[in-house]
């Protein structure tokens, strides 16, 4: 079933330019209260309407940083989704979420937009906690048809005549997952609209064959491989004509099944410096009054480039971020030694061990947060054949505004599981340089090397080296040995400062690789009585646990996250919430020190608990 209804779908507008106002519309963008109001928006007033949506959009995530050409380009199909179904009664999914400001606009939600991503104001995802009219808080791609085939057969069962409805991008549907999820949509027959927002992009253009067939698509020169699952398609239609997607709405609602809905879209539309930008159109933009510092991904791709001029052998694999992962600079050298796989982090890794197998020696970026979508990869098909696969992990730790499923938590406490697997955790970008050509170094074992997002600090340097380890400071008849993990080191330091001015003196140490555990790090923890082990992911697994069950858990404290999710916010708020803050380490050195006895049988968790209580906001 092709086109849309009443004639050919009409090509994306070519005129950008915002519309002016209509005296129809509300006197502000707060005024609508949901989509009852929208509703009652004459059709005449909805092109002036899709202009001051993204007028305040522009304003708002310029200013407080987010995702902006993803929510520019998909203002006129939320508005068409919200007034052809009923939400919250009908169900509405955003695959990602990275497209889901013009709906928290359209659900009451803008006067939040001054608190956008930051602690305790409007998330920068989807969230249940904010409105009913939201439902999938998670952010990892490729999710929302199978988020959609679940909820719409315990609907069927419930007898609920309730719709749902999953707007999935083209980068999105790169990800095997999403075609698992339509593998068993299309012998379903309960009512699930997929409404493809089809820009052609993810962060980038989208790679593979998938895209090139939504291209002929859009020239209406292919047969849509969705009918051949058996999968009603109506489409292409234009993204931005709201009358045309009502209608194709209203046809797809009508049919009670699963049905595709393919929308030709422009990201960055409206916007001349999103429409312009090669790069990603604008994809996220920062809080304006940045710094414009060098970032830890920019030196992870400019040291990288180096390595490459140096060493054939060496090869990137990346799911759909060249970009943002700073592979930017080897790929203008090595274009041919560069492979975009799309949203697909599993097939990433396998594909990488593959390479490792025939004699590459792979390097795969990947946010920390989407590691874990390709553990068992990383286990099953890298560790167990013992090869040679860098994984380079941004993001790792608190990264602070985009919220729970964008932390980097989870990897530091997964890696170590891993036979055979060496993980490094750079404090500064001198040792991102050293620990990346150290990783590259290896010829017969995976190695991971984890760096934060943002800019890069100033430089650390160490005292001296003692085996893999860094000390960093050492004081006189020290009462205690602080054990910094990456990033941690400059809070470390400066807890030792405060310190110092008490007249507690620490030894403060980086032990640069933390897993496996390093010999000389188990002698200097046995050379100090107190042993405080700070870093900022979550306790279960940290380096903290392992380093007390090999020297003892009265004698190591972990200074570490609880096993929990981090809302969105600053990272720096983050941590002072959660008691990592140099003052709180500080603090926390103070107290055990200060103990009667060292010899308290706790477990790691209960030394937490114990050292740093709880007492954060959510």
């Amino acid at each position: 079933m092709s086109g849309a209804p009443g004639g050919t779908a009409r090509p994306p507008h070519a005129d950008a330019t915002p519309q002016p106002r209509s005296e129809a519309l509300p006197t502000s963008l707060e005024q609508l209260t949901g989509p009852e109001a929208l509703r009652a928006v004459p059709e005449r007033a909805l092109p002036a309407l899709a202009a001051e949506i993204r007028r305040f959009l522009v304003e708002k995530v310029s200013r407080r940083g987010g995702h902006l050409g993803s929510n520019l380009g998909v203002v006129e199909l939320t508005i068409a989704l919200h007034r052809v179904f009923d939400s919250p009664h009908d169900v509405l999914l955003f695959d990602g979420g990275h497209q889901s400001y013009a709906h928290k606009v359209l659900t009451g939600r803008a006067a939040g937009f001054d608190g956008l991503r930051g602690f305790g104001g409007l998330s920068g995802y989807p969230s249940a906690a904010e409105s009913q009219h939201d439902v999938v808080e998670n952010s990892h791609s490729s999710t929302a048809l199978s988020y959609a085939d679940g909820i719409a057969r315990a609907l069927r069962l419930q007898g609920s005549d309730r719709r749902v409805v999953a707007v999935v991008g083209d980068g999105a549907l790169t990800g095997g997952m999403a075609w698992e999820a339509l593998n068993n949509l299309a012998s379903a027959d309960y009512p699930v609209i997929v409404v493809v927002n089809d820009n052609a992009r993810s962060y980038a253009p989208t790679a593979g064959g998938l895209a090139a067939h939504l291209g002929r698509l859009r020239e209406r020169r292919a047969h849509p491989v969705f009918e051949e699952l058996g999968l009603p398609y109506l489409g292409p239609v234009d993204g931005h004509d709201v009358p045309a997607l009502e209608g194709v709405l209203a046809e797809a609602a009508a049919l009670g099944r699963p049905v595709v809905v393919h929308c030709a879209t422009r990201k960055g539309r409206g916007y001349p410096p999103a429409e312009g930008d090669a790069v990603d159109c604008l994809h996220a933009v920062s809080p304006s009054g940045g710094t414009g510092e060098r970032g830890w991904a920019d030196v992870f791709g400019a040291e990288l480039a180096e390595i490459g001029l140096q060493r054939a052998d060496v090869v990137c694999v990346t799911a759909a971020v060249q970009g943002p992962s700073g592979l930017d600079a080897f790929a203008r050298r090595f274009p041919e030694r560069v492979f975009d796989v799309g949203v697909a982090e599993q097939h990433a890794v396998t594909s990488a061990a593959g390479m490792a197998m025939a004699g590459a020696h792979p390097v795969v970026p990947l946010a920390s947060t989407f590691l874990q979508r390709a553990f068992d990869q990383v286990l099953m098909d890298v560790a167990l054949h013992r090869l040679p696969v860098t994984l380079v992990l941004g993001g790792a730790g608190v990264t602070g505004p985009d919220g729970p499923s964008q932390q980097g938590l989870w990897d530091a406490a997964l890696l170590p599981l891993v036979p055979g697997m060496r993980v490094a955790a750079p404090r500064d970008p001198a040792r991102l340089v050293e620990l990346l050509r150290e990783a590259v170094a290896e010829r017969e074992a995976p190695t991971a090397l984890r760096h934060p997002s943002g800019p890069a600090p100033e430089d650390v340097p160490a005292l001296r080296r003692v085996g893999g380890c860094d000390v960093l400071h050492e004081a006189h008849a020290a009462r205690a040995l602080l054990v910094a993990v990456g990033p941690m080191a400059g809070v470390c330091l400066e807890a030792a400062g405060l310190l110092a001015e008490r007249g507690v003196g620490v030894d403060v140490v980086d032990p640069r690789w933390i897993a496996p555990l390093d010999p000389e790090l188990l002698r200097l923890a046995g050379g100090h009585r107190v042993v405080l082990v700070v870093e900022d992911g979550v306790a279960g697994g940290s380096l903290g646990a392992r380093l007390a069950q090999a020297v003892g858990s009265a004698r190591v404290r972990s200074l570490a996250l609880p096993v929990e999710f981090l809302p969105h916010g600053e990272r720096a708020e983050l941590l002072r919430r959660r008691g990592l803050a140099a003052g709180d380490v500080a603090a926390a050195v103070r107290r055990v020190v200060d103990e009667d006895s060292l010899t308290v049988s706790a477990s790691v968790c209960d030394c937490l608990q114990d050292v740093l209580p709880y007492r954060g906001e959510r």
